[in-house]
């Protein structure tokens, strides 16, 4: 027969083994399903129900990947991770918010094989993609559509307050921003920020009053370099693509080629501020209110082998617009 005084040792051992089981460790890859459930380990056989799930479940440098079709919902990155979708259809409904948001200092942040949508019009979302503090943010085959609340909403917001590099391939950003100040992409860091970017077979179709805007209003840093190849900017309410550089920011430089910018509300490309330089080569203009525009002091230079003509197309009298200055040499 056990005493009393042994069968409160016996608790207190078991208690003590209780308290000293470590925390389950975070995967470095780990899965969501359309029929998982967040109380799992995230583990294939046993996958969660959402990104933001997932995501205190991955170590950091991680990936989270889908199992099979699904909407996995908004998530905040908190850490470096990989979220990719390829082969299989993840998406995320982010009706009243951002879709992804990244305010963490130092992560670097690849999003891959997603589609993104800002939801209903009776609760649309804010932002597609929020990027306002990291070290890089990598985009590859994702479509964002549908952010409209904000009258400053866009499909992608690149605002860091400290360096940051922003790479974009094979996506497409289309009716996002209100006509009022949003649109489809924004590249405007804050305070010392700067943004170092690439662009290549881009599509920014139909957002709100900018299909890209480049803005240094603010920016007291190293300023904003971004390379676009092989993409288009098409119908948005107002701007196709604006280089905004108030005077005492800093500077703002594009390099724009083998794209399209076309039958834009406003002017096809308008750089603004005396620190913006905008070069532009092997690029088709057309169908815009007004083709090209500068002021304020900015450069806007052609290499010379653009096509810029029919702005407008069928309506009203041709307004081009001319570039600041001679064509960029080529050699």
């Amino acid at each position: 027969m056990i005493s009393f005084r042994k069968l409160i040792l016996a608790t207190v051992a078991v208690g003590g083994v209780a308290i000293s089981v470590p925390a389950l460790a975070q995967a470095n890859r780990t899965w969501v399903s359309g029929v998982g459930d967040d109380m799992n380990p995230c583990s294939r056989t046993a996958p969660c129900k959402t990104f933001a799930g997932a995501m205190s479940k991955t170590a950091a440098g991680g990936e989270i990947n889908c199992l099979d079709p699904g909407g996995f919902g908004a998530v905040t990155v908190t850490k470096s991770i990989t979220i990719d979708c390829t082969g299989t259809f993840g998406s995320a409904l982010a009706a009243s918010t951002t879709g992804v948001l990244i305010n963490t200092a130092n992560v670097h942040v690849i999003l891959r094989g997603l589609s993104l949508n800002g939801g209903p019009p009776t609760l649309p979302g804010t932002f597609g993609i929020r990027f306002l503090q990291g070290s890089s943010l990598t985009v590859e085959d994702v479509i964002v559509q549908n952010f409209v609340a904000a009258a400053s909403g866009f499909g992608l917001h690149m605002a860091p307050s400290t360096a940051a590099e922003l790479y974009v391939t094979n996506s497409t950003f289309v009716r996002n921003g209100a006509t009022s100040t949003g649109g489809g992409i924004n590249i405007a860091p804050t305070g010392t920020g700067s943004v170092r970017a690439t662009l290549d077979n881009v599509r920014a179709l139909n957002n709100g009053n900018f299909n890209m805007r480049i803005d240094t209003t603010g920016n007291t840093g190293p300023g904003v370099a971004v390379t676009v190849s092989n993409s288009r900017f098409d119908g948005s309410n107002g701007t196709g693509i604006l280089v905004n550089t108030p005077v005492g920011t800093a500077s703002g430089n594009l390099l724009l080629v083998d794209s399209v910018v076309a039958h834009n509300g406003g002017t096809g490309i308008n750089a603004v501020g005396p620190t913006g330089f905008t070069r532009v080569g092997s690029t088709t203009i057309t169908g815009n209110l007004v083709g090209v525009a500068f002021s304020g002091g900015s450069t806007l230079l052609s290499f010379g082998d653009n096509r810029l003509i029919g702005n407008p197309i069928g309506f009203g009298a041709p307004n081009n617009g001319t570039f600041s200055g001679a064509d960029i040499p080529k050699d």
